[in-house]
């Protein structure tokens, strides 16, 4: 590669396109380029399945249609990672459990079809923890991805989309699409220093896809920018037959997308302290609150918002785990029940216990969800978007009871039991180097607001993009 672009890998995803559609680089260059620094970064482990042969093809395909004037989509071109639990035929999904090893797709799932439409060159499926049950991204019996911003303790990389977080915070991939059931796309993206967009749920059909929770799944970003993330979510956004989720949001959902709009800075509040449902370390909040003096700084005082007494954000959290672990059971609980698979033993048990929930339990928390659902719309009314920490603590040392990121969870599960949109944002780095991150929700289906405000409150909170030091694998 030519020496100026020797940051290539640290650009945005549209950047590259553009570069593309003007012919300025080609996408079977662009490839190569990534393609190496997923060699040369294999000790990151970001990856499980490496697709260099189908994604030079694809690049190649990319190159010779905007040769003849075809433009498939705005990201024409640019390499995208695939989690492992999105199908691709002909590649192996293990949903990053040894007992799925070799286990080849015989589909390919709505949203990596859609992606290859659209021009996109896939460079292969990123590591997750097993059965994506799990925020702190560990993976013991495939392999745990390496969170880049500290070369020396292994840190949690954030999970389940782990390697994704890992793949675009390491420069191994511009643009990376993960799920989100419990905060999946959003720990990653927090702990690694990049923007994790969860839409709300069906804007993105998960046909194709291996499930864990069937009410709360939902396909999302991890991304450089809010502009990438909504643009990759531009492309895949559509109602889909085969996902029933999909069917159930109005059309304005999907076309709203497109369009984006300022926003004022009193349409963004800020979930009020006591209503936080996890403690923030001295650190984090202090982090925090160097956030707010930023938002401050730049004209952005939000008011504090007080949910109705109805709306516990920790007893959403809890009840996210519940349905959680009850569907995630009546797919999986044959494997766990089962003493000669190979589990890691902390998925096991997680899965178990959800066979242990009755199904009363679980029809009324399945109610609850609802009525949540509609107060938070109801008291969300003039508001665009609701400001509050995305984590607890910034990436602490792996524990091998997989307890030490428990808040992380209590923090990112309420959005996923309302439904709702929700982003994660880079808020800068710590006083020990690790990126600290806040989160903003909107109810569900009030995606393009959230967007408009994520975009204008992460020039503030991040005004300048930070990348760890990867010299220590050699990149």
């Amino acid at each position: 590669m030519p020496a100026q672009d020797i940051d290539l890998h640290f650009q945005d995803a549209r950047q590259l396109a553009r570069a593309i559609r003007e012919r300025k680089l080609r996408s079977r260059d662009l490839t190569l380029h990534f393609l190496d620094r997923i060699e040369r970064g294999a000790a990151l482990a970001a990856y499980s399945v490496v697709t260099a042969e189908r994604a030079l093809a694809q690049a190649d395909a990319a190159d010779r249609l905007l040769d003849a004037g075809i433009c498939a989509g705005p990201l024409h071109g640019v390499p995208v990672a695939l989690k492992d639990s999105v199908q691709w035929e002909g590649t192996v999904v293990s949903g990053g459990s040894q007992a799925r090893a070799g286990i080849v797709s015989t589909e390919t799932a709505a949203a990596a079809r859609g992606l290859a439409a659209a021009g996109m060159v896939i460079l292969g499926k990123t590591r997750m923890t097993e059965f994506a049950f799990g925020l702190s991204g560990q993976n013991p019996t495939q392999g745990t991805a390496r969170n880049p911003w500290d070369a020396i303790v292994a840190r949690a990389p954030g999970g389940s989309s782990s390697g994704a977080g890992v793949a675009v915070a390491a420069g191994l991939a511009p643009i990376a699409l993960g799920g989100d059931t419990g905060g999946s796309v959003r720990a990653p993206a927090a702990l690694n220093g990049v923007v994790g967009y969860k839409p709300s749920s069906g804007l993105i059909s998960r046909a194709g896809c291996l499930p864990l929770s069937e009410t709360l799944d939902v396909l999302g970003p991890i991304a450089r920018t809010v502009a990438d993330a909504r643009l990759l979510t531009q492309l895949l956004a559509a109602p889909d037959v085969d996902d029933a989720a999909t069917l159930a949001l109005p059309a304005t959902c999907f076309t709203s997308l497109r369009h984006s709009a300022p926003r004022k800075p009193g349409a963004v509040a800020v979930l009020a302290p006591p209503s936080w449902p996890a403690l923030l370390t001295d650190e984090a909040l202090q982090a925090w609150n160097a956030a707010q003096q930023r938002l401050a700084q730049a004209g952005y005082t939000p008011a504090a918002w007080h949910p109705p007494a109805s709306l516990s954000f920790a007893r959403m959290a809890d009840d996210n785990s519940l349905v959680l672990a009850y569907e995630a059971y009546r797919h999986f609980g044959p494997l766990a029940e089962d003493p000669s698979q190979p589990l890691w033993d902390v998925v096991r048990a997680r899965i178990a216990a959800g066979g242990r929930i009755t199904q009363a339990s679980y029809e009324a928390a399945l109610s609850r969800r609802q009525a949540d659902m509609a107060v938070f719309g109801q008291a969300m009314q003039g508001i665009d978007a609701l400001l509050m920490p995305a984590i607890d603590q910034a990436a602490q040392a792996l524990d091998a009871q997989d307890t030490r990121h428990a808040g992380l969870g209590k923090l990112l599960r309420p959005a996923n039991f309302l439904g709702a949109a929700a982003v994660a944002l880079p808020s800068g780095l710590d006083a020990q180097g690790l990126p600290s991150a806040v989160q903003l929700l909107a109810p569900a289906g009030a995606d393009a607001a959230l967007l408009d405000c994520a975009a204008a409150l992460e020039a503030v909170l991040s005004p300048v993009p930070r990348h760890p030091d990867l010299s220590a694998w050699g990149l």
